[in-house]
């Protein structure tokens, strides 16, 4: 089908009339959270972005196949060539294989993602999974000259690559800019590298190390830029539509990936680059080193001393959405208060739809409320004015309550549809008990907060657990723990 969507490709930095390689299914990759600890604020910004993205696809488009992976290996603490294995890291720290930590995370992971409506990916793919295919891509790229293997790490050749293809045109980096930035850097796996900016491929495991896998190198475990280059084109092919990401990775990870991928293939690896913006708190930049990071089991509960109170899953949602995909998204709790009464008027909105009488003959014009509907999603993925069109129409509603304007059965039928494909299926949005605006904790709230806290005591997480149940009790709200499960109640 023919499509009007336009999208900012990163790549070419500029909009685009998005022309899929095969009308009939879009391919398109994200990259997926590396399971080392719980996701945060910034992860829910991220795959909030992508899951209306992917609906809005859906929706226009016969078919979309979403792959998104799960990092389980090779992910650096400096994000490059150096320090530690993220998750290797926490499973000493924790004290468990480094397997059981992605296993917890990885759950948590998709606890908090589905809470928020987020709809699943077709395929999950984990690198640790594709060690073979990856082991024979490397191969690949020492054969054609653009790779070189030293005392049993495999680097890429950046500026090999160069003479033929053009590294840094995502990220508008130049070769020779960061051949001076590497002269002014020591780092210790400077010297087996032919050039400071070369990337691994492959990294030499020392004895010590928790995940290795044997190869032509010796034993080893591969880089975390390999990883998704491989994974995307397996599931997606050697070309396919979009990639995506967090806008902090685009250098080096996904300069890297079209740099693997070009050279391994000869063709173009993704035809378009969507990048989501980052999240700040209160104006500041969010980080663990600044100690104001928020996790999304948190916003639910309100357990974080930056939060006032506890917010519904629709309501973080529903702020996130407010906010375009590319832009920065600051958090507060003056922000999240007005989402929860935006979310909570667009609710009662559509009851009053629902409500309305028809009549005979109809004054209203429903389809310049479709286009303008349609005409921000296809705007790049412009959720902030779709919402804006949304709570105009209300405007039309409250007219219609009072007898000022009149709509044909036919007409309100076509309103009320309209309506729920967007809060529903694009938006992603769902019904709560009640609404966005009440600060009382719900029936479908708490059962929300005892099935965190049920995930946390089959994770042995006795802390978490315990810390909810005190945390309520603050509320006057007490826990009783059965053979059936907990259930709560309030208390005097």
């Amino acid at each position: 089908m023919d499509s009007k969507l336009v999208v900012y490709n990163t790549l070419t930095r500029q909009k685009e009339a998005f022309k899929p390689i095969d009308k009939e299914v879009v391919g398109m990759y994200v990259c997926g959270p590396t399971v080392y600890g719980n996701a945060h604020l910034g992860h829910a910004k991220s795959y909030v972005s992508f899951d209306l993205i992917y609906r809005y696809l859906v929706h226009i488009f016969p078919k979309v196949k979403y792959v998104q992976n799960i990092t389980d290996v090779g992910h650096l603490t400096d994000d490059a060539d150096e320090g530690d294995d993220k998750i290797a890291k926490q499973s000493r720290l924790e004290k468990v294989d480094p397997m059981a930590v992605v296993e917890r995370y990885m759950f948590n992971y998709f606890r908090d993602m589905d809470v928020l409506n987020v709809k699943r990916a077709d395929i999950y793919p984990r690198p640790s999974g594709h060690i073979p295919e990856q082991i024979e891509i490397i191969e690949d790229l020492i054969a054609k000259g653009f790779a070189y293997e030293v005392n049993g790490s495999v680097y890429f050749d950046v500026a090999k690559y160069d003479e033929t293809f053009d590294y840094g045109k995502l990220s508008g980096r130049s070769v020779e800019e960061m051949m001076e930035g590497a002269a002014n850097r020591t780092l210790s796996a400077q010297s087996d590298k032919k050039n400071g900016f070369d990337f691994a491929l492959w990294k030499k495991a020392e004895p010590s190390h928790l995940m290795q896998w044997n190869s032509p190198w010796g034993k080893g475990f591969p880089g975390w830029h390999i990883e998704c280059t491989v994974m995307s084109q397996k599931y997606l092919g050697d070309n396919f539509d979009i990639h995506g990401g967090g806008l902090e990775n685009q250098f080096p990870h996904h300069e890297c990936e079209i740099a693997q991928a070009e050279a391994h293939t000869g063709k173009a690896f993704a035809n378009y680059w969507l990048h989501n913006n980052m999240v700040t708190i209160n104006g500041q930049k969010m980080g663990k080193s600044l100690g104001n990071g928020i996790f999304c089991a948190e916003l639910f509960t309100g357990d974080n001393f930056q939060l006032e109170r506890a917010y519904s899953p629709m309501t973080v949602r529903f702020f996130i959405l407010q906010s375009h995909y590319r832009s920065t998204l600051d958090f507060s709790n003056a922000a999240l208060e007005a989402a929860s009464k935006g979310f909570d008027r667009l609710q009662k909105g559509l009851k009053r739809i629902e409500e309305l009488k028809s009549s005979d003959k109809s004054t209203v014009d429903i389809s310049s409320l479709k286009e303008s509907l349609y005409h921000a999603m296809n705007d790049d993925f412009n959720s902030p004015i779709a919402i804006s069109k949304l709570f105009d129409s209300l405007k039309m509603v409250a007219a219609l309550e009072a007898g000022e304007e009149t709509i044909s059965g036919e007409d309100l039928v076509k309103f009320e549809e309209l309506f729920k494909a967007f809060f529903f299926d694009i938006l992603g949005l769902s019904f709560e008990e009640n609404g966005g605006e009440s600060n009382e904790i719900t029936d479908e709230l708490m059962e929300l907060i005892l099935d965190f806290r049920k995930a946390a005591k089959e994770q042995r997480d006795w802390g978490t657990a315990d810390k909810i149940r005190d945390k309520l009790k603050k509320l006057n709200i007490g826990i009783k723990d059965g053979k059936d499960g907990a259930i709560w109640e309030f208390e005097s």
